[in-house]
């Protein structure tokens, strides 16, 4: 059998470790120039050894199975070993057992990295989710994902940040995340990793869900004032870069975001401010009008500021299976929806780019593998969004091919790099 580029990658990888030497590596000293992809490891199955059920998959963790299923992409797992392979009641087409992966299992989370180096993509921001942290089986289920990660990234050279997500916490709460990054930083010593991410001289440290108008529970901006005082000057790990995940109309203050003068001040306190785009628009024309109205203005601003911009790219969106929308509600247009992001953030003076997201089948916003033939089934129980025939790594090399043009090492166009055929075997 002629190996394909992955068994070169994964061969390579066991050559450097074998005779000692450390595969490429991603510069952890910036994040100016990087693409990266948010990665939620929150998947879990029945013998994985996190006791959580199919955590993700399904509803209240159950086997997966017609009607109870909350993902709208089903991951390509052909190459997977079977200890990596988990059971669900579905079946494909010719009659195979649909089966699922853990982020609880190394070698899954490590074979994502791997996929990452192959396609050079420079790493992720690792969610940590605050609401689940007060449960035992999900902090240790946060923390291993978390282990797992480093591993990853420094398997395959790649970097990688925190990044804190702060729905649900109730306004007056903030010690709850200052007492867990206390925590961790002192078992862990993520910060001091070869790939742990920096910016501006500092640890990189991300903090999501800030200044929000929706009816989530979220911290006051007084907390959020406290969260990015403390860290910033966080003697132990010497001070920390902060990031905040911000809604998309921060600036203007409407739609999305509080309207509050205090929500300014707040964000000048950051190093670097990421707005939140899924759903704000939904086709390439709308999505090249919002760079033009929203995000060169936002650049503008920063820039007198002396702040740093991560605009948010996301290959489509769907999820029927999880709240009982249309199936492909925003269409991924065989990835000339992405693109046009990919590039209308470049065209704005963006010199860097978060991916929305790694992982995440649940609305259909992953770009990592997912299979051309997901399970099917009668009616409305069982339906699931394809790869509309293309590779199972397409959004990866899309966005491998958006860290070349953030790198100035290819043209910006408008026209999608070719489809990108399979890889020959």
């Amino acid at each position: 059998m002629i190996p394909t580029r992955l068994h070169l990658v994964l061969c390579a990888a066991l050559l450097a470790t074998a005779f000692g030497a450390e595969p490429p590596r991603v510069d952890s000293t910036t994040l100016t120039g990087k693409v990266m992809a948010g990665y939620q490891g929150w998947f879990n199955a029945e013998g994985d050894g996190a006791r959580r059920g199919y955590n993700h998959w399904s509803k209240a963790g159950a086997k997966p199975a017609p009607g109870n299923v909350r993902v709208d992409l089903w991951p390509d797992l052909s190459e997977f070993p079977a200890d990596e392979r988990f059971p669900t009641d579905l079946r494909h087409a010719d009659g195979t057992p649909a089966e699922v992966f853990s982020s609880f299992r190394r070698p899954t989370v490590i074979r994502h990295f791997a996929w990452m180096q192959e396609h050079g993509i420079d790493g992720v921001f690792v969610q940590r989710f605050i609401n689940s942290l007060s449960r035992g089986t999900s902090l240790a289920a946060n923390n291993a994902v978390l282990e797992n990660v480093r591993a990853g990234a420094r398997e395959h050279g790649r970097v990688y940040a925190l990044m804190y997500d702060l729905s649900s916490l109730a306004p007056g709460r903030a010690d709850v995340l200052i007492d867990d990054w206390k925590k961790l930083r002192r078992d862990t010593q993520l910060t001091r990793d070869p790939g742990y991410l920096h910016h501006r001289g500092k640890p990189l440290l991300a903090l999501w869900g800030c200044g929000f108008n929706d009816a989530t529970p979220r911290p006051s901006l007084d907390d959020w004032r406290k969260l990015i005082a403390f860290l910033k000057d966080d003697r132990e790990s010497g001070g920390l870069a902060i990031m905040l995940g911000v809604p998309s109309f921060w600036r203007t203050q409407t739609r999305d975001a509080v309207a509050d003068p205090a929500l300014h001040e707040l964000i000048q306190l950051a190093d670097v401010i990421s707005p939140w785009t899924p759903g704000r628009y939904r086709s390439p024309a709308t999505a090249a009008r919002h760079a033009n109205d929203v995000w060169q203005p936002d650049l503008a601003w920063c820039r007198e500021r002396n702040l740093d911009y991560l605009p948010v790219a996301y290959p489509g969106f769907s999820w029927h299976n999880l709240k009982g929308a249309p199936l492909d509600d925003i269409p991924r247009l065989q990835g000339r929806f992405f693109w046009s992001q990919i590039t209308a953030a470049k065209r704005a003076g963006a010199d860097m780019l978060y991916v929305a997201m790694f992982d995440e089948v649940d609305e259909g916003t992953a770009i990592f593998k997912v299979t051309a033939t997901p399970p099917v089934g009668p009616g409305e129980n069982v339906r699931f969004l394809t790869n509309d025939g293309l590779a199972s790594d397409h959004y990866l090399r899309l966005t491998g091919l958006a860290g070349k043009l953030f790198r100035g090492e290819m043209p910006v166009t408008d026209e999608l790099p070719g489809l990108l055929p399979p890889l020959a075997p």
